[in-house]
């Protein structure tokens, strides 16, 4: 089978862990009209509803700033939503790098992070794979974000990895951190195969045997629906 089917979580159970997420939300992060205003700006020029959440976004934001990062490299930056959150994080002389394989997009992320006041974001436009081989920066990257084709995942990490130093963190969503990594459940389930899971199903392979990272994974369920994030730190 190629096709995954809707998810299997009950929507009266799904909609109790939304409830519940929104409820910690209305303690743990306050209203932000540029996070506010870029989601509504991406919705209102038809970007699929792919960002990450907003608990996520958070997440992300305290994962740069407990590790003092400098230099953030993203991969997918959609209209940047997940960008603004992590360049929050930045201190003044920080840089977050982020690539995205549509021009469209990128036109409304730049448009997102200028109206957000952010400065110190660089958007490079083109294929992912591509633009990873020749990115030789002086200086490794802190963390690095994966959220984007699935099936490139394995090469994205191997060069994630490449590009950051000992101690960073690459987080990817395997929905959404590498992003939606769980999918549903169903990249245990090897009844199911497409480009995406087979994608996934080998980072995992990978990562089973890499002696230079130590990660995990984390499932989730909330307003992303049902899936999860891979959390890796370089050794």
């Amino acid at each position: 089978m190629s096709n995954l089917p809707p998810s299997r979580i009950p929507q009266d159970v799904l909609a109790e862990f939304v409830k519940s997420e929104q409820y910690h939300n209305s303690f743990l992060i306050s209203p932000d009209d540029a996070l506010e205003g870029a989601l509504k700006r991406s919705q209102d020029n038809g970007l699929p509803n792919i960002s990450v959440s907003v608990a996520q976004g958070k997440f992300l934001k305290l994962i740069a700033l407990s590790i003092g990062a400098k230099r953030i490299l993203e991969i997918g930056t959609l209209g940047g939503y997940s960008t603004i959150w992590m360049a929050q994080a930045l201190p003044g002389d920080g840089e977050l790098v982020t690539l995205e394989i549509s021009e469209e997009n990128a036109k409304i992320a730049r448009d997102n992070l200028d109206r957000a006041g952010i400065r110190n974001v660089k958007i490079v436009v083109g294929n992912a794979n591509d633009t990873l081989a020749s990115l030789l920066p002086v200086v490794p990257f802190d963390m690095v974000f994966i959220d984007a084709d699935k099936a490139s995942y394995p090469n994205y990490f191997v060069e994630a990895k490449r590009l950051l130093r000992k101690g960073g963190v690459v987080t990817s969503t395997f929905l959404k951190i590498a992003d939606n990594t769980v999918r549903d459940g169903r990249v245990a389930d090897q009844s199911y195969t497409n480009p995406h899971l087979e994608g996934i199903r080998t980072l995992l392979t990978m990562l089973k045997n890499d002696e230079e990272v130590d990660a995990t994974n984390i499932a989730t369920v909330g307003e992303k629906d049902y899936d999860g994030f891979l959390y890796a730190v370089k050794l």
